[in-house]
């Protein structure tokens, strides 16, 4: 059975730092691409980062416009797990944060390309 398992949200204020971790369970990590939503209360889930294999240029990161330069993701394909570490956090930045996996380990940043997902884990920033 496959699980994935968000941690690591929390309160913080503006400015600050938060690392996201996701564990996975039941499936062989390495044949998966891997990324991290977010979802706002009334707006659609919208696509953080995302990590994967991308033919010749093996492994390909991609981020969302909004993150770049403040959010780093990064995967453990030893320990099954991805990580967010997140800095200078912004109020906009409060949602719930999920981590996914999808089969072929390509990146997409379409949230229903994603096959499996973790229960989210609340990130809220204070102004």
């Amino acid at each position: 059975q496959v699980q994935l398992v968000d941690s690591g949200g929390g309160l913080v204020p503006a400015g600050g730092s938060l690392r996201l971790s996701c564990a996975a369970f039941g499936l062989t990590f390495a044949n998966y691409g891997m990324g991290w939503f977010r979802q706002a209360p009334g707006k659609e889930r919208e696509f953080v980062a995302g990590s994967g294999w991308s033919g010749y240029s093996g492994s390909n990161t991609r981020y969302a416009n909004f993150v770049k330069g403040r959010f780093t993701m990064s995967r453990d394909d030893v320990k099954n797990a991805v990580f967010l570490q997140m800095n200078s956090l912004k109020p906009e930045d409060t949602a719930v944060y999920y981590c996914a996996a999808r089969r072929g380990n390509r990146v997409s940043e379409n949230h229903r390309e994603y096959d499996y997902w973790g229960q989210g884990t609340q990130v809220s920033v204070s102004s």
